[in-house]
């Protein structure tokens, strides 16, 4: 889909913006059939992002963290307009197996990047337009190496039966979204523990016996969501292993957490004891 609009809006204050009924990108009326049909382009502000043939830059929605597009209404659609093309042709440096296809909802199709759907912003006028990063803390550029990425999912715990309950963010049942980080790559939640410390892994046995209840997480951290913030993250030491830290918490997976957006662990073995980690995390308590 090749777009180029102007399109004057006024404060953004809600999850997404408002656009006018005339929103749908048009087609380019002259597309250049050398270019390829998603870019890696170079922006002074974000690095490397992805961008259709035109230049026009591409986005992720922090509510897909299960894959699938949340962005499903009318209004949502007409300000975020889905990316797909059947001949994709890539730049070098982007790998054809790290993009998808899925069907969404409405029956339309739509590309992915690493699981994430891609979309447009209907109030990016022009090529190298960035305006629909971090609108209401849910959209952020699509870039090709996020080391995290920050989502808002509903919680989702076990019971006794194995069956789903679902939590609020403050732990009790109900219904409501919640912001938290993931791994970039997979989607994977992360989470704390409650018992630890300030760069101390109170949970992890020497010999890593329970590793695999709650796997300690590692990556490199080089890009991130505008979000978040490079200096709350660090690494520790656990028995010869690394370990990221957030606000001073060592992050971990849930090791029953087997398919993208699962975070089963909320509530394992009690609700509470391993939160998730976001923006309004606390930093962790001195030993």
């Amino acid at each position: 889909m090749k777009k180029s609009m102007f399109f004057l809006f006024g404060l953004i204050t809600a999850l997404y913006s408002c656009s006018s009924d005339d929103s749908d990108p048009q087609p380019n009326p002259d597309p250049d059939p050398q270019a390829n049909t998603v870019q890696l382009a170079a922006n002074a502000t974000f690095g490397n992002i992805l961008t259709d043939a035109d230049g026009m830059s591409l986005y992720f929605f922090s509510r897909d963290s299960k894959g699938a597009s949340a962005c499903n209404s009318d209004q949502c659609k007409a300000a975020w307009p889905i990316f797909y093309t059947n001949n994709l042709t890539l730049d070098d440096g982007l790998l054809a197996s790290d993009f998808g296809v899925i069907t969404r909802a409405d029956g339309e199709k739509q590309n992915t990047y690493k699981g994430w759907p891609l979309y447009y912003f209907a109030n990016d006028a022009a090529a190298g337009d960035t305006n629909g990063d971090k609108v209401g803390n849910n959209w952020y550029i699509a870039k090709p190496d996020y080391s995290l990425m920050y989502v808002e999912a509903q919680l989702v715990g076990k019971d006794a039966d194995g069956n789903g309950v679902n939590f609020k963010s403050d732990y009790t049942p109900g219904d409501e979204l919640t912001f938290y980080i993931v791994n970039g790559n997979t989607g994977r939640t992360l989470y704390t523990f409650k018992n630890d410390t300030k760069d101390n892994n109170n949970f992890t046995a020497a010999d890593f016996s329970n590793d695999a209840v709650w796997p300690v997480f590692h990556v490199d951290i080089d890009k991130l969501p505008s979000i978040l913030d490079a200096s709350d993250f660090g690494t520790i030491d656990v028995f010869g292993r690394k370990q990221l830290t957030y606000k001073g918490w060592p992050l971990y997976y849930f090791g029953q957490d087997v398919a993208r957006g699962d975070n089963f662990g909320i509530n394992f073995p009690a609700a509470g004891v391993w939160p998730i980690a976001n923006t309004d995390t606390p930093g962790a308590p001195e030993n």
